[in-house]
Formats: structure tokens, C-alpha cells, sequence
């Protein structure tokens, strides 16, 4: 039998099971079929799923749908020529289970899980299916239709455009991608596990976890590791830079801040990443306008007023500049998370994962030695800069001398940079 066949049985069998039973919902279906059938409308997968043979050959990339599945006496197809369904389940499902692959594809469909394991067939497991379909929330889909609710309500649009919101799906970098400390291992482990055990906590009455600092000198990762861990976590990423929501008028600062944190807590589960955390959690001194008082007071009782065992939000701050913080702001996060400038043994690493794609010569270990004080960020500038200096020579392949050329180049602008410009007279 082919793969083509089993793939279009698969699809009908899960939409008809997932019409049938009411304990099945939209996180049960795989994430081809849930994104295909998505209503931004309904906010989820609906139901009936009405199969179309024009569904089967989109889904599925086929043609000519009735050959596959002609001599199939559980399927059909109406007058029309328009829906297909399965007429006889435990028919289809037997049929289903007899193939050499449905074991596989079974562990991997929640749906068909569920129906296997309600009719006691052995090996099968449905909650060990579920942790192989990752949450609607993942998808760019949920994301869309999060955003198109909340632009309909009265200030739904000014409230959207103080934030940037991203599907986990569409975040490229993971946290395999990352070289981290044992410190920031930790810090991760930490908060999986705060996630994990939400329930539990919120139980016990433990509150105040879930509100990370994120400090470190500028290009050491801190937004690309929130946003790796919301890819790894499978919840949305809410991003708001401070100096974006700053007014002119500084009344509508302290506003801005309370809608930031107010749709974080609709969006839920979610990161709310704040950048720039010490533009306006700055040290405060007794010449300040009141109105910037006023609304550092409120991003602080915005941070008490967050939890992740109540809201499922977990907050996320990023600052370059610790010490322009005062204590009352250190005092709202539960861990802070150090982000130093790599050692050489760290930068080789890093440097292996960036050209672990890049054909050449070269030795990451002399590139590492030469690049004292280099962040993350900038190693990452350095590959790109050797391998478009190779480009330029029609080179598809990188030599040493093409990285310390970069290296070179890196630092003549690092050293204009750092100098003040001085016209020609």
C-alpha cells in the first residue's frame, strides 16, 4: 500500500475520530492538519472537520485523490465529488493498524491514539502521543488570531503596536544553538521546571518565581536566549522595548506599561521579554519630573502584579547597564542571569556551531586566541564578514586567511567606533 494512501486514511480517519469524541481537542491534532483547519474566527479547530477532496490535495501535495483510494471499501466520496469520509471506522481503523507503518505514525497522531488505546490495542499510548504534538500556541496561526481579536476592541490597535508578539514556530534559534555557562544552564533548568510544575507551585503558595534579569554587556545573547527558550518552551514571545513605550507626555508611559503587561496576561501562557529594562527602571534621584516617578512606580507594581503560577506569564529583563538600577527594581526578580563575554574556550564553541555549515579550511582554535573581548554577536559578524569576502571571489568555501582578514576588519571598526569623529577642516 502506498504512502499516499495511508497518508489520506490517516487524515480521514483523525478527522472522523475527532468529530466523534468530545474529550478531543484542537492540542490532539497533528500540527498539519490543526493549522490547515485553523479558524482565526472560532480560535481553534472546529468542529465537524469536513474533509474536501480539495483539503486532501493541498494538505497532502497530491492529485487524482479517488485513484488512491478506490479500492477502498470504508471510503467515500459523495455525488458530488467534493467530500470524503469514512463510513465505516472500525472497519478503516483495522484496515489502518494492519499496515506496516501505523504503529509510527499512530504514537505520533494523539487522535488515533486516543481511539487505539480506548479499543485496548497493546503498545498503544495516548499521553505518550501528546508530548509529540507541540500546543496550538506554537503556531503562527493562534498568534493571528490572538492579534485580530484584539485590534477589533476599542484601542486594540495602539495597545498592539507597543509590542512585538512571535510564534514559537517562527523563532529559528534554539537552544541547541546556544553555548552557555553552567550558571545559565542552571537558570534554564530552573525555569522548565517552574513551567512544568506551575500547578504545584501555585499550591504550595510560591508566587514569586518566573521573574528573570538578564544581564550582560550588549551582544552576549539575552534576547536570542529568551526567545530560543519560548521556541523551546512552545509559548509565545512577547517583546516590548522600554524606550518604545516612553511618551513624550509621561502620563501615557505609566498607560503604556499597564497595557503591556495586561495583554501579556490575555496572551498567557507566554515570555514577556522586556528590553531596555533600565530606560526607565533607572536609578531614581529627587530632581526627577514626578511623572517618570510615576511611572517607574507603575512598571514596578506591574512586576508584582505578574506571576507565573498565576497568569502563566514569565517575565524575562534584559539591561546592559545593572548599576543604573536602583534596589527596589533587583528586588522584583526572583533570579538574575549573567551574561559574560565569552572565554576562549566559549568562543571556539560558539565559532564551531556558526560554521558547522561552512565548507573551508580553518581553525576556529587561532580565531578564538585573537578575539578577547568578543561577544557572541560579533564572532557571528567576523563568519559572516570572511565568508562574504570569499563570496566576493565566487568562493564557496572559507580559508583562514579570509577569518583573520575579518578579524582585522572588525577591529578597525570597533577602534572607529570608540573614537570620537573628528571633521577635516
Amino acid at each position: 500500500m502506498s504512502d499516499t494512501t495511508l497518508d489520506i486514511v490517516e487524515l480521514l480517519l483523525t478527522a472522523h475520530i475527532y468529530n466523534k469524541y468530545p474529550e478531543l481537542d484542537v492540542n490532539d491534532l497533528p500540527k498539519n492538519i490543526r493549522k490547515y483547519y485553523w479558524s482565526r474566527e472560532h480560535k481553534t479547530v472546529p468542529k465537524p472537520i469536513k474533509v474536501k477532496v480539495t483539503d486532501i490535495e493541498k494538505l497532502l501535495q497530491i492529485s487524482n485523490v479517488s485513484s488512491h483510494t478506490g479500492s477502498l471499501p470504508f471510503v467515500d466520496i459523495d455525488d458530488m465529488g467534493f467530500l470524503m469520509r469514512i463510513t465505516a471506522l472500525d472497519v478503516g481503523a483495522e484496515w489502518f493498524q494492519k499496515m506496516d507503518e501505523s504503529r509510527e505514525r499512530i504514537s505520533h497522531n494523539p487522535v488515533l491514539a486516543f481511539y487505539y488505546e480506548k479499543k485496548e490495542t497493546e503498545g498503544v499510548d495516548y499521553s505518550s502521543a501528546k508530548t509529540k504534538v507541540r500546543p496550538k500556541e506554537v503556531d503562527r496561526e493562534w498568534i493571528e488570531s490572538f492579534i485580530e481579536e484584539i485590534a477589533k476592541e476599542e484601542g486594540g490597535d495602539d495597545m498592539l503596536k507597543l509590542v512585538e508578539i512571535s510564534a514559537p514556530e517562527d523563532i529559528k534559534q534554539t537552544l541547541r544553538d546556544f553555548i552557555l555557562t553552567t550558571e545559565q544552564e542552571d537558570e534554564v533548568k530552573k525555569i522548565v521546571k517552574a513551567i512544568q510544575y506551575k500547578d504545584y507551585l501555585k499550591h504550595i503558595g510560591l508566587y514569586d518565581v518566573g521573574k528573570v534579569l538578564m544581564v550582560g554587556p550588549p551582544g552576549t545573547g539575552k534576547t536570542s536566549l529568551a526567545k530560543a527558550m519560548s521556541e523551546h518552551l512552545s509559548i509565545p514571545f512577547v517583546e516590548v522595548r522600554l524606550s518604545m513605550i516612553t511618551d513624550q507626555y509621561l502620563g501615557e508611559t505609566a498607560k503604556n506599561i499597564d497595557r503591556v503587561f495586561s495583554l501579556a496576561k490575555r496572551v498567557s501562557p507566554c515570555i514577556l521579554f522586556i528590553d531596555e529594562f533600565d530606560f526607565v527602571a533607572k536609578t531614581r534621584s529627587s530632581d526627577e519630573h514626578a511623572a517618570l516617578k510615576r511611572a517607574v512606580n507603575t512598571l514596578l507594581k506591574a512586576i508584582d502584579g505578574i506571576s507565573l503560577t498565576n497568569d502563566g506569564v514569565l517575565l524575562l529583563a534584559a539591561t546592559n547597564h545593572p548599576r543604573m538600577l536602583d534596589s527596589a527594581a533587583w528586588r522584583r526578580f526572583d533570579e538574575i542571569m549573567k551574561f559574560p563575554l565569552p572565554e576562549p574556550e566559549m568562543r571556539k564553541k560558539i565559532l564551531d556551531i556558526v560554521t558547522k555549515e561552512i565548507k573551508g579550511k580553518f581553525d576556529t582554535e587561532e580565531i578564538a586566541s585573537l578575539t578577547h573581548g568578543y561577544s557572541g554577536s560579533d564572532l557571528r559578524m567576523v563568519i559572516r564578514e570572511g565568508v562574504l569576502s570569499a563570496l566576493v571571489t565566487e568562493r564557496m568555501e572559507i580559508t583562514q586567511k579570509d577569518l583573520l582578514n575579518a578579524v582585522v576588519s572588525f577591529d578597525e571598526r570597533a577602534t572607529i567606533k570608540t573614537n570620537e569623529y573628528e571633521p577635516v577642516m
